[in-house]
């Protein structure tokens, strides 16, 4: 079956013609999915009775089922699992900030990175989403809150980078004048430094924002807590970041996970400091999420707030990254990982407010 929904224009124009019908049942066709979000070809009610039987019968149109919905008595913000058609499970965040809403999205069923204090690997990569599957993520989201979205985020389970084509399909299918043209400007990909495909990503002459997982100012420590950095050091990773920012002229973002004890500490922010001074880009410093299968644990309030302020007092353009969903499974992979090993531990189908 022919996945339409990761079709561009062009390309729907063909496999409608394919078909035997005129080319503007594709732009039709376009409007139902990216639009209107249909959720079947039998609501695509100006569509010949015979266009929607051969649709059915020749191309699968991704609808995601979510399996539940936790809802934060803090926020307000709603972690979803979603069941895609082949069984595997995802998680997505929609979150509501003073400049609008946020979708957090994942990438991968999965993930084979291996980050020391990330969910999401623990079970390893099961596959990579098509661009129909991040965008419907978005869509069912969209449908089921009735709220716009602003701003997307691709910092869910998965690295994009490990899915290149697919997010690269995403981002230009997002941000078409034809579905939510949504403005590049607005679209965050999160890498946790595949050299290669960071500076393939900058020749692609787009506009989104670039964020690196840093998480640690020397390689000995970065180690410890993520593999790749085996393979490609600190610099060869900043490198790439300087080069995006050569080629797009949109400033870098640094992702520093604090985990206590390991890399929050006043010598780690020294390091850190020499390290970006004169970098163009922004520290993001996060609150690690404790996930129980690990034995890391979040830095103190005291630690945290220490930290940025050594960074600040040295030119360092540095944030506390707002804390969002705290009281539901808010580090990313744990709504996945708990489903997988205990089904009957998520309420199926129902929103659940914690």
């Amino acid at each position: 079956m022919t996945d339409i929904k990761s079709m561009f224009p062009a390309e729907l124009e063909v496999f409608v013609k394919e078909l035997g019908e005129p080319k503007f049942r594709a732009k039709q066709l376009y409007e139902w999915i990216h639009r209107r979000h249909a959720a079947s070809f039998d609501e695509m009610t100006n569509l010949p009775k015979q266009l929607r039987e051969k649709l059915s019968e020749n191309a699968s149109l991704c609808v995601l089922q979510p399996v539940t919905v936790q809802v934060s008595r803090l926020d307000g913000t709603r972690k979803y699992l979603f069941r895609l058609p082949d069984g595997n499970c995802i998680e997505s965040v929609f979150m509501r900030y003073h400049h609008g809403n946020s979708v957090c999205i994942s990438s991968q069923a999965g993930c084979r990175m291996g980050c020391r204090f990330c969910a999401s690997t623990i079970g390893g990569l099961s596959r990579s989403l098509t661009a129909g599957e991040m965008l419907g993520q978005i869509y069912r989201i969209t449908e089921e809150t009735g709220e716009r979205v602003s701003n997307v985020v691709i910092m869910g389970s998965g690295e994009p980078m490990d899915n290149y084509d697919n997010i690269v399909r995403f981002i230009r299918m997002i941000s078409g004048e034809e579905g939510m043209n949504l403005s590049q400007r607005n679209i965050t990909v999160s890498t946790c430094g595949i050299v290669p495909k960071m500076r393939e990503f900058a020749e692609e002459g787009l506009q989104v924002t670039l964020a690196l997982s840093l998480h640690a100012a020397d390689d000995e420590t970065r180690k410890e807590l993520m593999p790749i950095a085996n393979r490609y050091t600190i610099k060869e990773a900043l490198d790439a970041c300087a080069y995006y920012f050569e080629k797009t002229g949109r400033r870098v973002s640094y992702e520093y996970s604090l985990v206590a004890g390991v890399n929050d500490t006043p010598e780690e922010a020294d390091r850190l400091i020499r390290l970006l001074r004169h970098r163009n880009g922004h520290v993001n410093l996060i609150p690690v999420n404790p996930v129980t299968e690990r034995n890391y644990r979040e830095s103190a309030p005291a630690a945290v707030q220490r930290f940025k302020n050594q960074l600040e007092k040295n030119g360092i353009n540095v944030t506390i990254r707002r804390e969002m969903g705290r009281d539901i499974d808010g580090a990313c992979g744990q709504l996945r990982r708990r489903y997988a090993e205990d089904p009957q531990s998520v309420s199926p189908g129902e929103t659940v407010e914690k």
